[in-house]
């Protein structure tokens, strides 16, 4: 995570960098990754559909409280550079701060691009009275966040950033420094875990703990009773904004498509919800291969295969605890 405070000035250069206001700008906003990342066989292509419908102010709940611009970078007639700029008053009032965020920031290896992207965005949080910047954080904290600086040889699993290693120089280069270490754990198999079985069931006894799957046709009302308890136990830590109720659904129902009741457990104690867990089979295998499409000449052939390779998943993701 990057942060940085302070007005900063690029050299001349023949970089252009304006905002991306019309439906093609947003089209070509969400298609420049596939120009950075071409030949890297871990990078997860997106679809097309869902990044441009989180781009659309329009369709994004953020919109409704929040504001955000995005920037396209050229260079010679050829988009070199993105970035998208977010002023959440949630987060400032919850976090007490005066802060923005950047987002989505990809760019060539070039540390004028880098720069010209940084700046356009630092100057429109600065014309909203906003004095630091931090990033990369799609919208808030909520959402995709952080910088790739190790683990370049695992490939990203559902909604988290996979980076070129340029990107931390670049982005250092114009002035930031970090602000939080974000750690990824990785579980495999263990005998032990078996071995715990007994006493973790003691315990939860003991304690009168139920734990148990979410209930399919209570659904909404399971919906609300994890956003209570998320919105409770993280509201004291680092970088937490609290969801809107059209944030919240909006994820709900997007993360539905992928979920698997058993594997959305609600905690109980007399018959009260305690704690909660979300594990997501890792949506990133199934669309890896479909190169951000659905459909080809008019037909559902991205989607049949889509239905195919969510049977075969193997890893999944520990969303929420």
């Amino acid at each position: 995570m990057i942060s940085s405070v302070g007005q900063r000035r690029t050299r001349e250069s023949s970089v252009v960098v304006r905002p991306a206001l019309t439906n093609r700008d947003r089209d070509r906003f969400v298609r420049l990754p596939w120009s950075i990342y071409a030949g890297d066989p871990l990078w997860a292509p997106p679809l097309l559909f869902e990044r441009k419908a989180f781009v659309n102010p329009r369709k994004h709940p953020f919109y409704k409280h929040g504001a955000a611009a995005l920037f396209l970078a050229t260079q010679e007639g050829r988009d070199v550079g993105r970035i998208l700029v977010a002023d959440d008053p949630h987060f400032n009032f919850q976090q007490q701060s005066n802060t923005g965020c950047f987002g989505m920031f990809e760019s060539v290896d070039d540390p004028l691009i880098a720069q010209a992207l940084l700046e356009a965005a630092a100057t429109w949080l600065r014309e909203r009275g906003r004095d630091s910047i931090l990033g990369p954080i799609d919208y808030s904290t909520n959402y995709t966040c952080g910088l790739l600086v190790d683990g370049f040889d695992t490939p990203p699993r559902l909604m988290m950033n996979h980076h070129p290693r340029y990107y931390e120089p670049l982005l250092l280069g114009w002035g930031l420094r970090k602000a939080k270490d974000l750690l990824a754990w990785w579980f495999e198999p263990n005998p032990q875990i078996e071995a715990w079985r007994p006493r973790v069931e003691r315990l939860a006894a003991r304690s009168g703990v139920h734990v148990r799957p979410f209930v399919r046709s209570d659904v909404v009302a399971e919906v609300e009773r994890c956003k209570h308890l998320y919105h409770e136990c993280w509201k004291d830590n680092w970088g937490f904004v609290p969801m809107s109720d059209a944030e919240f659904e909006d994820m709900a129902r997007l993360l539905w498509h992928v979920a698997l009741p058993e594997l959305l457990l609600v905690a109980e104690s007399d018959g009260r919800p305690v704690g909660f867990s979300m594990t997501l089979p890792d949506f990133n295998e199934a669309t890896r291969p479909l190169n951000g499409r659905l459909s080809r000449f008019g037909l559902p052939i991205g989607l049949l295969r889509l239905r195919s390779n969510l049977k075969r998943i193997k890893t999944g993701r520990l969303l929420a605890l």
